[in-house]
């Protein structure tokens, strides 16, 4: 841990221990104390931790919530756009490599776009699974584990609504982002010490 954690501040990225869900929910919070507006990307470990479900009670805080029930999808893709330039940015990620690189796959695009530039910070969770070896390992990762679980996840979520299952490789993990770096004090990475997320 100790090489990733020098590797990836090598690169830019600011990283924080979290021993537990618990713990990672409380480093979380002290992201949220000077922000105006947060903005989401997709993330099962967002949800998982507690943060999503905390950030959205924070009445002080304007929250661009695409996964509000009820609004159709041109009030969800107006969000998307909005959270894009929001003060902080929260998502998972899909592979860290051993090397301090982060490695992602998207649907739409917003969550790898939003990683690159865009919100003023950007605050990633991720459970330790999520840590690779190598890029090549990274892009493997996303295509054989998240891409697969993910899809599985989302085509039951629209079975379950009466929508049309279609989720697939194509549309799921058609837009990649690699990052090696960025400018200090703008990505965060609160690397948990339990197996979350896809």
């Amino acid at each position: 841990m100790r090489e990733l954690t020098k590797n990836l501040e090598k690169n830019g990225f600011s990283v924080y221990f979290a021993k537990d869900k618990t713990e990672a929910l409380t480093i979380a919070k002290r992201f949220l104390e000077d922000v105006d507006s947060v903005g989401f990307g997709g993330s099962t470990t967002v949800v998982q931790i507690g943060l999503l479900d905390y950030v959205l009670e924070q009445k002080n805080i304007k929250t661009f919530n695409q996964y509000e029930k009820g609004i159709d999808m041109q009030e969800n893709i107006k969000r998307r756009r909005e959270g894009m330039l929001a003060d902080l940015y929260i998502t998972g990620c899909n592979a860290i490599t051993e090397n301090g690189e982060l490695v992602n796959a998207d649907g739409s695009g917003n969550r790898v776009a939003a990683q690159i530039f865009g919100p003023k910070k950007v605050l990633l969770v991720v459970g330790i699974n999520k840590i690779v070896p190598t890029l090549e390992d990274g892009f493997k990762r996303i295509m054989n584990i998240a891409a697969v679980k993910n899809i599985q996840r989302l085509n039951a979520k629209a079975k379950e609504m009466g929508k049309e299952e279609k989720y697939n490789i194509n549309n799921i993990a058609n837009k990649f982002a690699y990052i090696n770096g960025d400018e200090k004090n703008r990505t965060h990475i609160i690397l948990i010490n339990e197996e979350l997320g896809y």
